[in-house]
């Protein structure tokens, strides 16, 4: 089993912000079934790490409060299902976030944001191209999704300007940061130069110095950062570095992020159902419980149940995989086992009422490339969705389980 579960655990990595080196709260209703998710306390769950960076206003009915306006929320609602932060996006998300960041550096943002209040402070990074640029060391923390990228700026509250990367490993390990002079060149520059890095460990009385000689790389050290937009809330912004990368980076984050960003971080059952619990709450549906099973490939990156002893019965009760949804009320499960071969099992859907549909799954077979070897294997399924927009759902199946897919692209 444990060799079969390898295809299933997927690690995604996440690029670094600046190149310090030449190769570079919520009340919940405890009557609601719906907000009140599971028993924490007998699960045990899987992840697939995945970028979390989105939110977005789904047309079916429910509302969201966000700081954020639409062309900025066009921008958020890009940035979800890319693996990596960029790293491995594919050419339309590439060109949807490159199309959405133009569109805001064509309008009207904080018009010097050097100059204004709203760029200090920390920011954590959503989103960067290029991530090739990056220092061996750097890409080697920085690509873990579990860490979170920060990136923090004082220019004018201190009397030592500085722009710092941060890489926090989690609260028990600690973090690295990457410090660097910081000086306002004109109202959208700032020129850096780095100068002191360490790592703070939890379990070190003192800091590790990090390995990067800075005085001696000259020239290397030293760049400069635009800002072509921040958001009036000041919770937004977009940033160009001398090396031509680009970054988006946020303040503040919205309910569908600081899910996605527990989920990849593989928190345990309970904050991520407590996390689950409060997304559901701030998302309010005016047609109650009337969700639609949208169409698409619908990858699954957590569920509340781990595998059972049998892959087979995991597979044909979608507890792995992703599930193709099509229009005419067909569904099917994929898996992939091994290379060139994957488990597919067919069979269609009904809506029953409200947001709830009876699966009935019954062409199952194992395939590799054009042949394919039929399975006896037969499977009712009642499947609740509990929310859902153009990029994520949540949902109640098999077992009581409870999933969250993203829609791939």
């Amino acid at each position: 089993m444990a060799s079969l579960r390898f295809f299933y655990t997927v690690e995604m990595s996440l690029p670094c912000l600046l190149c310090p080196c030449p190769s570079s709260p919520m009340a919940l209703s405890s009557s609601s079934s719906r907000y009140h998710l599971l028993n924490s306390s007998s699960r045990s769950s899987r992840t697939l790490r995945i970028t979390c960076s989105s939110s977005s206003t789904f047309t079916g009915g429910q509302t969201q409060q966000s700081s954020f306006n639409d062309a900025e929320m066009k921008l958020i609602d890009a940035l979800i299902g890319i693996q990596g932060r960029g790293k491995s996006a594919s050419p339309r998300q590439l060109n949807d976030v490159e199309s959405a960041v133009k569109v805001l550096e064509g309008l009207e943002g904080i018009p010097n944001p050097t100059e204004s209040d709203l760029i200090e402070g920390r920011w954590q990074l959503m989103f960067t191209t290029r991530p090739g640029t990056a220092s061996p060391i750097q890409r080697t923390f920085t690509g873990v999704d579990v860490f979170t990228v920060f990136q923090d700026v004082y220019l004018k509250t201190t009397n030592d300007p500085r722009v710092s990367n941060i890489v926090k490993f989690s609260d028990f390990i600690g973090e690295l940061k990457v410090e660097a002079v910081a000086s306002i060149k004109d109202a959208k520059r700032v020129l850096f130069r780095f100068d002191r890095a360490a790592f703070a460990l939890k379990f070190f009385p003192f800091k590790v110095p990090y390995p990067v000689p800075f005085r001696l790389l000259g020239d290397e050290a030293k760049g400069w950062l635009d800002t072509t937009y921040l958001s009036p809330s000041g919770n937004l912004r977009i940033s160009r570095g001398n090396k031509g990368t680009t970054f988006v980076l946020q303040k503040e984050t919205v309910p569908r992020q600081k899910l996605l960003a527990i989920i990849s971080q593989d928190k345990g059952v309970a904050e991520v159902t407590q996390a689950i619990d409060e997304f559901l709450a701030s998302n309010t549906n005016s047609k109650e419980d009337d969700y639609e099973l949208l169409d698409g490939n619908w990858q699954m990156i957590w569920s509340s149940q781990m595998y059972t002893d049998s892959w087979l019965e995991n597979a044909a009760n979608g507890l792995m995989g992703r599930q193709i949804i099509e229009k005419d009320g067909r569904i099917k499960f994929e898996v992939n086992i091994i290379p060139a071969f994957r488990f597919s099992m067919k069979g269609k859907f009904l809506k029953s009422g409200g947001s709830t549909y009876e699966l009935k799954m019954d062409d199952a077979a194992i395939i590799g490339g054009p042949f394919g070897y039929p399975i006896e294997l037969t499977n009712n399924i009642k499947l609740q969705v509990l929310y859902t927009d153009e990029k994520m759902r949540i949902s109640r199946g098999f077992d009581n389980i409870i999933f969250v897919h993203i829609r791939e692209m």
